[in-house]
């Protein structure tokens, strides 16, 4: 019996994906704006992160959020009122991960030579967003306190491919066996290059060394 022939369907995939991913990065090089993605778990503070960090950001930069989810538009409205920048929502349709074709229709949807930085704020799920390269300039995370400080040893692909840690909810450390430094030393073991920033979201805590880091990003982008 002749053998049959059989397609990496997952990598063909992926193939794609990438090549629309450069494209879009191309793109968006041209026009001057930086796309950051962020990623986390549900529950880990990403919208209330953002609302902090977009308030200390918005008088030195031109900022927009898309807000990716399954379904609802509470964190794109939570965004605009919060802050009053343009805010999008985007729904996954039931995916759990965005990709450069998914990024792409959102940023159609924005006025881009109006932004410095396009801020995704991508689906909470720390396995399928790390798997799909989105056509970001960068990607971070953040991981809350109440989820531990092994989750770089469990999820090491999104640990691999963020290189900003935010270490979020510092205010309840009293309250868990959660070690910063042992936090340190596992996402460093996953990406050596990766910047980790300790914050409280609520409190403000560690946001104006957030802020600055991707300020810099922004400027050193622009600038090469």
């Amino acid at each position: 019996m002749d053998k049959v022939k059989v397609i990496e369907i997952k990598k063909s995939v992926f193939e794609d994906n990438n090549r629309e991913a450069d494209g879009l990065r191309a793109e968006l090089k041209s026009r001057g704006v930086f796309l950051l993605n962020l990623m986390s778990s549900p529950g880990s503070g990403k919208t209330t992160t953002l609302i902090s960090l977009i308030n200390r950001l918005k008088g030195k930069l031109r900022i927009a959020v898309m807000e990716a989810d399954i379904d609802s538009d509470v964190d794109a409205v939570k965004i605009k009122e919060s802050t009053g920048i343009e805010s999008i929502q985007l729904h996954t349709g039931g995916m759990c991960h965005l990709d450069a074709g998914m990024t792409r229709q959102g940023l159609d949807n924005l006025p881009l030579d109006g932004f410095d930085l396009v801020i995704l704020e991508n689906v909470g799920n720390l396995v399928c967003p790390a798997e799909f390269d989105t056509g970001s300039c960068t990607n971070a995370m953040i991981l809350s306190v109440p989820e531990g400080d092994d989750k770089p040893l469990k999820y090491p692909l999104m640990f691999s491919v963020c290189d900003t840690v935010i270490v979020n909810k510092t205010d309840v450390l009293p309250y868990f066996t959660f070690d910063l430094d042992r936090c340190r030393k596992n996402v460093l073991a996953r990406n050596p290059k990766a910047e980790i920033f300790p914050v409280c979201a609520l409190s403000g805590e560690g946001i104006d060394a957030l802020a600055e880091h991707i300020l810099k990003m922004v400027k050193d982008w622009k600038e090469n």
